[in-house]
């Protein structure tokens, strides 16, 4: 058996579509109308109950119990795209975590969340062009050394 991809139920595939694109840079690896899988390695779907023969009551919005990940190398730049959109609503503001990863969380049109966090590689790197080692810099970052290394 293979782990294929997960599905997120949208209310309207074009204006999820239009939000992955626009927000993330997601390519559209395969469209069929009501469903669409991305670059990234996920899909949407409308009319998921349908599709389940479930009832539609049951699909519960804002569940609160996933997210989709996504790293950015730059996330300033990407705090300031994210400003160009007013119509984001962010599920709390930026903050840094105590392993130095600056983060963001926002729902997407259908209230799934979705974090964005500075990649750890690049923080990784900025340590190290300061001049600490890769221990002290895997301490900092609460990583191991052996993935400290890999960023050089």
């Amino acid at each position: 058996m293979k782990f294929e991809l997960p599905l997120l139920a949208v209310q309207d595939v074009e204006v999820s579509k239009k939000f992955y694109k626009q927000l993330f840079g997601q390519e559209v690896v395969l469209d069929l109308g009501k469903n669409v899988t991305f670059s990234g390695g996920f899909a949407i779907q409308e009319d998921f109950a349908w599709l389940t023969d479930i009832d539609p009551d049951s699909v519960v919005r804002k569940s609160h119990n996933m997210e989709l990940y996504f790293e950015v190398e730059d996330f300033d730049a990407f705090l300031h795209l994210l400003e160009q959109h007013s119509e984001v609503k962010l599920v709390h503001p930026p903050k840094k975590h105590d392993w130095q990863q600056r983060v963001v969380r926002i729902y997407d049109p259908d209230l799934h969340m979705i974090e964005i966090g500075e990649s750890m590689e690049v923080i990784a790197k900025r340590y190290l062009a300061q001049g600490l080692s890769a221990e002290e810099v895997a301490k900092i970052i609460q990583h191991p050394v052996e993935f400290v290394r890999q960023c050089r």
